[in-house]
């Protein structure tokens, strides 16, 4: 792929807060620089659309951290936390991560999903029969395998500490 096609690729960014954050804490005991991320994801190219999808428990500071996601450039799109009897709780975005990639698929050339969930693979099948190239950034260490076997271009946040935010002191 020659630059200028590169420059003219439409993408779309789809991230996974909650899969991000998570496996952020676990790996690294920090949290995730989604300011970077997004600028790794875009590497230059026409961005049509980025969603970051969050999951709402009121905790401390949520509404500030969807405030700064928006104010990077992502549409944040929230759902409440499930709370079912018994005490089990539940929140993922999975089926409308899903749906919102095949809305926009035919207006993308790529789609680039930021986890590292195996239940996405068959979405980016499904992305490349349409056309489109899937791309995944996400922490190697806990990515699954048959992800990073479908993608056509994985990025690992493992590999370099500026996808991480400083801790403070």
């Amino acid at each position: 792929m020659t630059k200028s096609q590169q420059i003219d690729q439409r993408i779309g960014v789809f991230v996974d807060t909650q899969n991000m954050y998570y496996s952020a804490r676990q790996l690294h005991g920090s949290k995730a620089n989604f300011k970077t991320i997004l600028k790794e994801a875009i590497a230059g190219r026409k961005l049509i659309r980025a969603i970051a999808y969050v999951i709402k428990a009121d905790v401390k500071d949520e509404i500030t951290f969807y405030n700064v996601l928006s104010e990077m450039g992502f549409e944040v799109k929230s759902k409440d936390l499930q709370v079912f009897y018994g005490g089990a709780k539940k929140g993922d975005w999975d089926v409308g991560m899903a749906m919102d990639v095949m809305r926009l698929a035919p207006k993308l050339d790529t789609v680039v999903l930021v986890s590292g969930d195996g239940d996405f693979s068959d979405l980016l099948e499904h992305a490349k029969s349409l056309g489109c190239r899937a791309e995944v950034v996400a922490f190697g260490k806990t990515t699954s395998h048959k992800l990073k076997e479908v993608t056509d271009f994985f990025v690992d946040l493992d590999k370099d500490a500026k996808y991480l935010l400083k801790k403070r002191k």
